[in-house]
């Protein structure tokens, strides 16, 4: 279902695409490579100097290597494109200060800790924040279970995904119907007189 019809006409001025691919590498270690551009419709008069139309403002990536335990061996960034040439693309180094943190366990806080205003960059660190959902997604049905375990097999372990969100809370409907096994009824709310 599409959004709904702009209720005004319209003129494109800015996209920003945002692409992350998941690698299954040889060594049992993944590598999430993300991508982020910005681009205008017209000639931008930035400090350094006109980009003209189409051509990106921002061309940035990012790639973090995890194991499957969700922890960050290593990660990179480059810069193609910035609005400040010589100053902005200097700061991919520090996006070594990623490694050690977990995508499951405050990764996002750790990100802002460490990179943060003067110690990263803006549209990095922000890219750095939609890896961990975009990582489980790579992951799910090849390193995390995703199954039901209705079945004959014998899953012991609830499936990664309930109760991580609205629709897959073990106490609703949608797990009652596609994760019978681990349904579980809602806690009476007790009435007050």
């Amino acid at each position: 279902m599409p959004l709904s019809p702009p209720s005004s006409r319209r003129a494109l001025k800015h996209t920003r695409a945002i692409q992350v691919e998941a690698f299954a590498r040889e060594d049992g270690l993944w590598d999430i490579d993300a991508h982020i551009t910005d681009t205008k419709t017209r000639d931008t008069k930035l400090a350094s100097g006109v980009r003209p139309a189409g051509q990106p403002v921002h061309d940035l990536w990012l790639r973090i290597t995890v194991d499957t335990a969700l922890n960050v061996v290593d990660a990179e960034a480059v810069s193609d494109a910035v609005p400040y040439p010589n100053y902005c693309d200097t700061i991919g180094p520090a996006y070594k200060k990623l490694i050690g943190l977990n995508l499951l366990k405050g990764f996002r806080d750790g990100v802002k800790q460490r990179l943060s205003g003067i110690n990263g960059c803006t549209h990095l660190t922000e890219l750095a924040a939609v890896l961990p959902t975009a990582t489980i997604q790579a992951f799910a049905g090849d390193v995390l279970d995703t199954r039901d375990g209705a079945g004959n097999d014998d899953q012991s372990q609830k499936p990664f995904q309930l109760d991580r969100c609205h629709a897959l809370r073990t106490d609703g409907e949608a797990v009652a119907k596609f994760y019978p096994r681990w349904a579980v009824k809602p806690l009476a709310v007790s009435e007050t007189s």
